[in-house]
């Protein structure tokens, strides 16, 4: 009765264990915790990124949500003043960013300028969904910083027109609007304008000026897709603050094969993920056949696409035959 007793309470004290263990297991593949937030507003936050410390990879990941100022709330790059618009797991982030400005008095005298500054610390600048556009008809405009290796660069594009009547609707050739590409893995950007003849000049015998239909030239680093030019853009651009820029993430600036030799830092959580190496780290896709968040483990990562079939009807007529 006692050896019965026995090996009943050694099975129990078994049991237990394998529970805490699963237990254990889970809490830790299923990270984040279902109490982590996966939206701000109408921006949805999928892990790595998230809106408070336990629901991150990393600091780098952390999304802030302002919903004291902001209804429906707005979510924010880590604790900056970048708006998200959003995030994709394919490895790019859409951000609001400011956009240049300069205007001239008729004399000739600078009246405002505005030149702003963008530095990431973990991510790059798309060179492939970003334009560099310059809108004017006197102006000249560069973009420069650093690449993530803190190597310098520099390009630019010159913008210049002599009437109105010159502007084409949708064409950004260099005739009030110019347009160029960036190098490839771009961490900071400065923007600056400048004129060649601080809009006085007259193309006409002296009867008009650039002045008299354009006194502001503008520049920004933006998503290609979000803007067409127009050639009422040279005024209309004075009422927009911010334009849409798209930034790559990737995790660690390892490599995939560096990464792995640590499995318990390695993001790929999900035995359906696969890794691929970018310019600034690597990030993590599902496999062919799958579907879902890579970083997350089984329970809520990559799950197997489900394939709908179509249903057909066979229609049976009864034909009688007299």
């Amino acid at each position: 009765m006692g050896l019965h007793m026995l090996l009943l309470q050694s099975h129990f004290f078994l049991a237990m264990l394998l529970i805490f263990v699963s237990k254990s297991v889970s809490t830790q593949n299923n990270f984040p915790r279902a109490k982590c937030t996966d939206h701000c507003g109408d921006v949805s936050i999928p892990f790595p990124f998230g809106t408070r410390e336990g629901c991150y990879l990393s600091k780098t990941f952390l999304v802030t949500c302002n919903d004291s100022h902001y209804d429906p709330p707005k979510p924010f790059l880590g604790h900056s003043t970048m708006e998200i618009k959003k995030i994709s797991l394919e490895g790019q982030l859409t951000v609001l960013k400011l956009i240049a400005k300069a205007c001239y008095a008729r004399n000739g005298t600078r009246v405002l300028v505005h030149h702003p500054f963008t530095h990431f610390k973990e991510f790059t600048v798309s060179n492939t969904a970003n334009k560099f556009t310059v809108v004017g008809c006197d102006t000249y405009a560069f973009v420069y910083g650093e690449w993530i290796n803190q190597n310098y660069y520099e390009t630019g594009c010159t913008s210049r027109c002599f009437s109105k009547d010159n502007l084409d609707d949708g064409s950004c050739s260099g005739v009030g609007c110019c347009q160029t590409s960036i190098p490839k893995g771009v961490s900071q950007v400065n923007l600056t304008l400048n004129s060649y003849d601080n809009f006085t000049k007259s193309y006409d015998g002296n009867r008009t000026t650039v002045w008299d239909f354009n006194n502001c030239s503008y520049a920004f680093l933006a998503e290609e897709s979000a803007f067409t030019f127009s050639p009422n853009n040279l005024s209309t651009l004075m009422n927009v603050q911010k334009l849409p820029m798209v930034v790559d993430w990737a995790i660690d600036r390892g490599t995939c094969e560096e990464s792995q030799k640590n499995m318990s830092s390695y993001a790929c959580k999900s035995v359906n993920s696969s890794c691929i190496e970018t310019d600034n780290g690597y990030r993590c896709y599902c496999s062919e056949g799958y579907e879902g968040n890579p970083y997350l483990s089984d329970s809520d990562g990559c799950k197997g696409i489900k394939v709908r079939f179509p249903v057909y009807y066979l229609e049976i007529h009864h034909i009688i035959l007299s």
